[in-house]
């Protein structure tokens, strides 16, 4: 059986030019946010994973020239110098800081059969076109330059290991744009490497957080490779953090009208499943089944009624509860990914751009949500189903370009 994990030989930055290299990963940016992000930044690894910057706005972004362009800008970085190969197989601690928040974890190359057996469990169904789009990159560069953030359980064992990993001072240290702390240290100890591939083997599953398109276009890419021996195509660029570090913030709602109902007459028809209570203050919930509504410039509590609540790991989550008893029945939103009546606002923005949405007469009602936990996330990955669209928000984000998996 081969290993669920492994040290790999990785791709990074100079130490000394690590700030001017690491960007925010390359789906939470638009095309022109990136070409703002990359100006007067040569080296910004923008301009690998996110190369229509480096043509004329409005290329498209899947054609075959903006690929060809990813592996000309990491060609050009690779000759500058400015990305340099360990000459050894790694693993690397990965610490993160965002305000108080720290978390660390491990870069690893993570075993694309263990993600096809099940070993590495997924809970988000994916979309061709954006899988298309990573296979095709990958393909261009010869490289996994954005990694897929996996989470594990939290154990003494776990944090014994990022103790022993993080003890020496951090030579790879770089505040990025947006003021988190990324912070890289190789490990290259022999017996370390046994112990975290020992530690990571005994587990039952690794669970991807966040990157279900990177993990099945890398499936895609190793299948298209496959041989009779191991290579590493067969391995995809992770970093597995302990879930009782990981930070899920909420995913919250906004709807454009009200399915032709009345304020009134919305709050009498959602009152046969949650309990209505205006408040004075905006509200942020603070616990599982409570739902924060912005309405007509009014905050509103919503408790869910008990008897809805299901032990199904999928239908007790918030964000279904939300959709089966008060999207679904009363505004007639059934299909989260299409329905152009409902966006979605991820909380890192909090509760005032729900307000400036809706004040704007842009929206009609906002919902704030209590952010999905990981226990839940876990739990609907272990029973083999999906969660609804737009169901988590983790912060902070990983770094693309802070370490990138060859394939050689």
């Amino acid at each position: 059986m081969t290993a669920i994990v492994q040290p790999f030989r990785g791709l990074r930055p100079n130490a000394s030019r690590l700030a001017e290299v690491i960007a925010p990963p390359y789906d939470v940016l638009s095309s022109e946010e990136a070409r703002v992000q990359a100006k007067d930044r040569p080296w910004s690894f923008l301009h690998i994973s996110k190369p229509e910057i480096d043509l004329p706005s409005g290329t498209d972004v899947m054609a075959p020239h903006v690929y060809a362009k990813a592996r000309e800008n990491l060609d050009r970085m690779i000759s500058a110098k400015i990305l340099e190969r360990d000459e050894l197989p790694c693993y690397y601690a990965y610490r993160i800081q965002m305000g108080d928040h720290i978390q660390t974890g491990i870069v690893v190359a993570a075993s694309v059969a263990a993600y096809d057996e099940g070993r590495i469990k997924r809970h988000e169904f994916t979309r061709p076109d954006k899988e298309d789009d990573r296979v095709r990159q990958i393909e261009a560069t010869n490289a996994q330059t954005g990694p897929v953030l996996l989470a594990c359980p939290g154990s003494s064992e776990v944090e014994a290991i990022l103790e022993r990993a993080t003890q020496t001072a951090c030579m790879n240290d770089a505040t990025a744009t947006d003021g988190i702390v990324h912070q890289l240290w190789p490990i290259l100890d022999a017996e370390c490497q046994r112990d975290i591939s020992a530690l990571f083997e005994a587990m039952p599953a690794l669970y991807i957080a966040d990157g279900h398109h990177r993990s099945a276009a890398a499936s895609r890419v190793a299948a298209s490779c496959r041989t009779t021996e191991i290579q590493s195509s067969d391995f995809f660029l992770a970093v597995v953090f302990p879930h009782n570090q990981m930070k899920i913030l909420d995913y919250n709602r906004v709807v454009r009208d009200l399915n032709g109902l009345t304020d009134a007459e919305f709050l009498t028809r959602i009152a046969t499943s949650y309990t209505v209570t205006p408040s004075d203050m905006p509200v942020k919930p603070t616990e599982p089944g409570e739902v924060g509504l912005y309405l007509s410039g009014n905050w509103i509590r919503l408790r869910i009624h008990p008897r809805l609540i299901s032990t199904d790991p999928v239908a007790r989550l918030d964000v279904s509860l939300l959709s089966d008893h008060l999207l679904g029945p009363v505004l007639g939103i059934t299909d989260l990914r299409r329905d152009k009546r409902i966006d979605f606002v991820g909380g890192i923005r909090g509760l005032p751009e729900l307000e400036k949405r809706v004040d704007s007469g842009e929206m009609a009602a906002a919902f704030a949500m209590f952010p999905t936990r990981m226990e839940d996330l876990m739990a609907v990955a272990d029973t083999g189903q999906v969660m609804p669209p737009k169901s988590t928000w983790f912060e902070p984000k990983l770094a693309d370009g802070m370490v990138s998996h060859v394939l050689d």
